[in-house]
């Protein structure tokens, strides 16, 4: 007897979606949940969170994937609560308890003096609890067996450092910080700056690039809505890079550029640009010193 089938009709769909990820799940558990319910064939996110991590996700679909690493080298920002008093195996909740120190008396004075050190180009050692690769292995796989191993600093930015708050045992900051920068860490190295140990309670991302977090865009609200609802939550194939400067193609050279033809163009020399034929966006191209357009990502649309 033939079988009914349950598969989903993938459309071919664009765009951006900035998801509120919730706590308790991986980012890609909730990527694969944001294409169901779009039912876009393809889609990819700009950085991941940790399941113990909420906040903003920019799921890209479709055509948007091919622009989402623009925002994985972009500027992130944080609100986080550090507990101080003992540090954990993995910097976070999720770990057991690792050292412990009582924790001095905490002033406004001292706890900015000790942001204040942290701020600007620093280095930071990643984590063992990380996904970096030690001989094709996961850091993370290797800690989860109790082993450890060497790993060298690597300079970051953190570009502000906010104190919203403290109490005799927590601190709350508000954290602005290049690609590459692990909050757990910068936490815990606080913690010992402030003569004792910590890890993170509360991790919650407010700001990727020039995308910023929208509460209410969870997963509940998008089940909740109709499918043209939804479509109509997504954000441009282009917004990742919205900010380049946007041309027009060379008139009759459309197709040219979608075969990722060169063309002249009377325009002076840029190294990134989005190019457009009328209000549909074609892709990112290069303007040579000697003007010739030429396609870097075409779209398919």
């Amino acid at each position: 007897m033939k079988q009914s089938s349950s598969r989903i009709q993938r459309r071919h769909l664009s765009g951006v979606f900035l998801l509120n990820k919730p706590l308790g799940i991986s980012s890609n558990a909730a990527l694969q949940r944001v294409r169901w319910l779009f039912r876009a064939q393809k889609a990819g996110h700009t950085g991941a969170l940790d399941p113990l991590a909420s906040g903003l996700l920019p799921v890209c679909l479709g055509e948007a994937t091919k622009f989402s690493h623009y925002l994985l080298e972009s500027t992130k920002r944080y609100q986080t609560t550090v507990y101080l008093g003992h540090s954990t195996t993995t910097g976070d909740v999720e770990g057991e308890k690792f050292q412990e120190k009582a924790v001095e008396e905490l002033t406004e004075e001292k706890i900015q003096a000790v942001l204040n050190a942290f701020t600007g180009d620093i280095s930071q050692v990643p984590p063992m609890y990380s996904a970096l690769k030690k001989d094709g292995r996961p850091l993370y796989e290797l800690a989860r067996k109790g082993i450890e191993i060497e790993r060298e600093a690597r300079p970051i930015t953190i570009e502000s450092i906010q104190l919203l708050g403290f109490t005799e045992n927590s601190i709350s900051l508000d954290v602005t910080c290049s690609k590459g920068t692990y909050i757990r860490v910068l936490g815990e190295d606080i913690a010992q700056a402030l003569g004792t140990f910590g890890h993170l309670t509360y991790l919650h991302r407010i700001q990727t690039g020039h995308f910023e977090l929208i509460p209410e865009y969870t997963i509940e609200y998008l089940e909740s809505l109709s499918e043209a609802e939804r479509d109509a939550l997504l954000l441009p194939v282009y917004a990742p890079v919205d900010h380049f400067l946007k041309i027009q193609v060379p008139e009759g050279r459309a197709e040219f550029f979608c075969r990722g033809m060169e063309s002249n163009i009377d325009h002076a020399a840029q190294e990134q640009v989005l190019v457009f034929d009328g209000e549909k966006c074609l892709g990112l191209a290069e303007i040579t010193d000697k003007k010739r357009l030429v396609p870097k990502r075409v779209l398919n649309l």
